[in-house]
């Protein structure tokens, strides 16, 4: 007996089983966008034809590595081994390679000079009167970018007959950053434990570390830090930097460096010094010995990121030293190696001063032109913390002198962990296009990030690294899409982030536009669905203290005020949200005077911002013409009633993907489903116990009362020590 079916796709696929057709292969999620699964008939049957010949050298391991990509995708894609050559002997060829590696490429003549390091051309031309396609740069890491993206075209099933591709990065250097501690546990990690086997390492170096290359040479990112910016001194030992070195050798022909995360206060603590002050002469020397040591072993190491002087961390304002003091001393040790130094302005003291959102203007606006040119100032997309939304950073567009680089956080501390289906593509794009007004309208974060608004040539972009030891690497298929489009972004901050999503799904499951546009559309709503079930209308940092898991508006139980989540809402009876205009902290004229006289006026402000920078009653009527209070209950239970659709959504494309994967969404967005009604209900009790006031007509009580949801701890939450 055939069982219920929730779709016409379902039919098919029991009809071919009946049939006897193999059913879709089971898979867990680990080839990730890579998957290279043969394409339909006729697509593969027009690529076979255009694709005739691999002509690709291998004298370099990079050489190799491309080499080895192309094989291995086309064979996937097209179902049959594309024969190796020397030289042209047929129509479609593709030849791969640059000026110097290749007497074909050279012949072109192509101009391949404003490619750098890591651009390429591809393009179809004619070769000893065969019709190719060339994929061409100036060194060979170009040459393998090009390679995946012309794999990229075939798995997404595009044209590929009239192709003059120029590509190259916006942004000098695409890292992620690895919040992973040394004992293998991983800060914020929700997808199992570190991928760093420090144990075994250097002499075993496992596959899973190229596999990782690679899935990073596919979307651009080269760079890795490779431990967690609350670090320890140990990683600088002479044993860990030997593990260190090991590593590097397996990215290398991937193009990628590695960086470390450094404590401070390391001249102590493994140095023998009885201080760590930038400007003492021996320990500027310990550090330019440290980092001697490091190239020696590591010629293509690519420097240190530092967070000093926040929660808790040492730095030079131990010493009253600045941050420029401390990061120029680093900076010195690393220059003449070509190492760079990556300093977090993520600070804020323990004083709980008047508004945590201003401490890192505060501190680093005085600063800017002070560092050394081999120093770039890491910022967090926002002012607070990598909350669902928060206005973007201040600082951006603010240190004309300073190569800043953004901070986005891949792993989804404040978003749902692992289960939660929230596509961050939305959220780095509205941070990216955000028009800073520095220079006027056009002062894009995008343009500070790429270093075209104020002419700077280091630049950076970072991301917390959502990956782990789980088989998946990231917790959930769905969460592989926030790696991917982090590096796309990296790549070039203004591409789309919907073209992404369309990307990323044709790629990691089905070319099928029968499911590609349901699944973009919920990919695309996701966020907002989360912000409205979290964090509506600018309200911020409501999440449990501590492991962030659920929500918790009502604590405050830390020690520290600006880690307390009634800190940031202040509601009372009188209304909601922290005042940071000119009549509050003053928070508003850290941005520019455009921006600042619109953020300042309550009715200007952006409704998405309003609770950032207001506090207002709850009876302010918004531009729906309904109170706050209702908009805000009206938000809460719209962010639940999307997950609902997002589920039924999922629900209706059985049959196009394998069961595995399929289950496996189905159930996390159950839990999502569940988890935003209880977002939902616990926030409403709390703010109606503090306004009073009945909830509007036709929208559902709380199921529990508010002690019920002030009751639930957990002490075991995933991604969180206190370390």
């Amino acid at each position: 007996m055939i069982p219920s079916l929730r779709s016409g796709a379902t039919l098919l696929l029991v009809l071919a089983m009946l049939l006897g057709a193999a059913p879709l292969r089971a898979e867990d999620g680990y080839d990730l966008w890579l998957r290279y699964r043969l394409l339909a008939p006729e697509q593969a049957k027009f690529y076979k034809n255009r694709a005739t010949e691999l002509i690709a050298g291998s004298s370099t391991p990079t050489q190799s590595v491309t080499r080895g990509e192309l094989l291995r995708g086309l064979q996937g894609l097209l179902g049959r081994d594309v024969p190796l050559s020397d030289s042209v002997t047929r129509d479609n060829a593709i030849i791969v390679g640059t000026p110097r590696s290749s007497a074909l490429i050279a012949q072109l003549h192509l101009d391949t000079q404003h490619l750098g390091h890591d651009g390429y051309v591809i393009r179809n031309v004619v070769v000893d009167g065969h019709a190719a396609t060339a994929i061409v740069a100036q060194e060979d890491m170009g040459a393998l970018y090009g390679a995946f993206h012309f794999l990229r075209l075939l798995e997404t099933g595009q044209a590929i007959d009239h192709l003059d591709l120029h590509e190259t990065p916006r942004v000098k250097l695409r890292v992620l950053n690895h919040w992973d501690y040394l004992n293998g546990q991983v800060e914020r990690g929700y997808a199992g434990a570190s991928i760093w086997d420090w144990w075994k390492l250097p002499d075993w170096r496992a596959p899973r570390y190229t596999d990782y290359a690679r899935a990073n040479a596919s979307i651009g990112i080269n760079g890795t830090v490779l431990d967690n910016v609350n670090a320890g001194a140990t990683i600088l030992t002479s044993t860990y930097l030997q593990k260190v070195a090991a590593l590097a050798d397996v990215f290398r022909p991937y193009g990628i460096r590695v960086y470390l995360s450094i404590r401070f206060s390391s001249p102590i603590e493994i140095g023998g010094l009885k201080t760590a002050d930038p400007l003492d002469p021996q320990v500027q020397a310990w550090w330019q010995a440290k980092a001697d040591e490091i190239y020696k072993l590591i010629p293509d190491f690519g420097g240190f990121l530092v967070k000093a002087n926040s929660e808790g961390q040492p730095g030079p304002e131990d010493y009253q030293r600045s941050h420029a003091d401390g990061a120029n001393m680093l900076a010195n040790a690393l220059a003449p190696h070509g190492g760079i130094v990556m300093w977090r302005a993520f600070v804020y003291s323990a004083s709980n001063p008047e508004d945590r959102a201003k401490q890192a203007y505060d501190e680093f606006k005085p600063l800017d032109g002070r560092f050394r040119a081999n120093v770039l100032v890491q910022v967090k997309n926002g002012p607070v913390d990598f909350q669902p939304r928060e206005p973007f950073h201040p600082l951006f567009g603010a240190m004309p002198k300073t190569p800043l680089m953004t901070e986005f956080e891949i792993t989804k501390e404040y978003l749902g962990f692992a289960t939660h289906l929230v596509y961050l593509g939305p959220l780095f794009e509205e941070v990216l296009s955000a028009d800073t007004m520095a220079h006027g309208k056009g002062s894009m974060v995008a343009k500070v990030i790429d270093g075209s608004l104020d002419g700077h040539a280091l630049t950076g972009m970072a991301g917390v690294a959502n990956i782990g030891t789980d088989r998946d690497w990231c917790g959930s298929d769905f969460n592989q899409a926030n790696w991917y489009v982090f590096g796309r972004l990296a790549w070039n901050p203004s591409l789309s982030s919907r073209a992404i999503a369309e990307e990323w799904v044709r790629m990691t499951f089905s070319n099928d536009q029968a499911f590609v546009k349901p699944v973009v559309e919920m990919m695309m709503g996701s966020r907002e669905a989360a912000v409205d079930y979290m964090t509506p209308l600018g309200l911020l940092h409501l999440m449990g203290p501590g492991h962030h898991y659920g929500p918790a508006p009502w604590d405050a139980s830390e020690s520290s005020a600006d880690w307390r989540p009634v800190y940031y809402h202040r509601a009372n009876r009188q209304g909601i949200g922290f005042d940071r205009s000119r009549s509050g902290s003053d928070a508003v004229d850290q941005y520019a005077a455009p921006l600042a006289a619109q953020f300042n006026d309550l009715k200007q402000t952006p409704e998405q911002y309003l609770l950032y920078f207001h506090h207002i009653g709850w009876d302010y009527r918004m531009r729906s013409g309904h109170t706050l209070w209702y908009e805000l209950v009206a938000h809460y239970t719209q962010g639940v009633d999307d997950v609902k659709r997002m589920r039924q959504t999922w629900l209706g494309l059985h049959g196009y993907i394998d069961e595995q994967r399929y289950e496996q969404t189905a159930a996390f967005l159950t839990i999502q489903e569940k988890e935003a009604q209880w977002w939902r209900d616990a926030s409403i009790g709390y703010f109606q116990s503090i306004s009073g006031l009945p909830l509007p007509p036709a929208y559902a009580s709380p199921p529990q009362s508010l002690q019920y949801y002030e009751s639930l701890t957990f002490p075991y939450a995933p991604g969180f020590s206190s370390w």
